[in-house]
């Protein structure tokens, strides 16, 4: 369930970012990783899915919070490599879109994702918190 990589570089995926700033059950196990702000890496389909989430659950203040920590990371577009091995992750994996995005997104710089969805469990790389 738990592998690494060579680099502190992290992507927490959207379950983590919500469980965080919701302070749920989960929030301080995130909060390891999402507090080390140098190693933050951000994925636009991440900013994506957390703002709608929180808008529909949130205050506008807790969306700014967000948004406001997100940017002091590293921000990652979506382009076209990082779609076509999207594509490639998504076939291989069986992984939703959004997830294939994101796995795609920490393969190309050599971080760890770090999630509470379990449709990433085994997977190289990935921390199932």
């Amino acid at each position: 369930m738990i592998a690494t990589t060579d680099t502190d570089l992290t992507v927490v995926d959207s379950s983590g970012w919500v469980a965080y700033l919701g302070d749920g059950p989960q929030a301080d196990a995130f909060g390891v990783y999402l507090e080390r702000e140098g190693s933050l890496v951000v994925p636009t389909i991440v900013i994506y899915e957390v703002v709608k989430k929180l808008k529909l659950t949130s205050s506008e203040t807790v969306v700014n919070r967000f948004l406001s920590h997100a940017y002091r990371g590293r921000q990652m577009e979506l382009d076209s490599s990082l779609a076509f091995a999207a594509a490639r992750a998504s076939i291989r994996y069986r992984l939703a879109m959004a997830d294939a995005i994101i796995y795609a997104t920490a393969e190309s710089v050599g971080a760890q994702v770090i999630t509470s969805d379990t449709d990433f469990r085994d997977l190289p790389g990935v921390i199932v918190v």
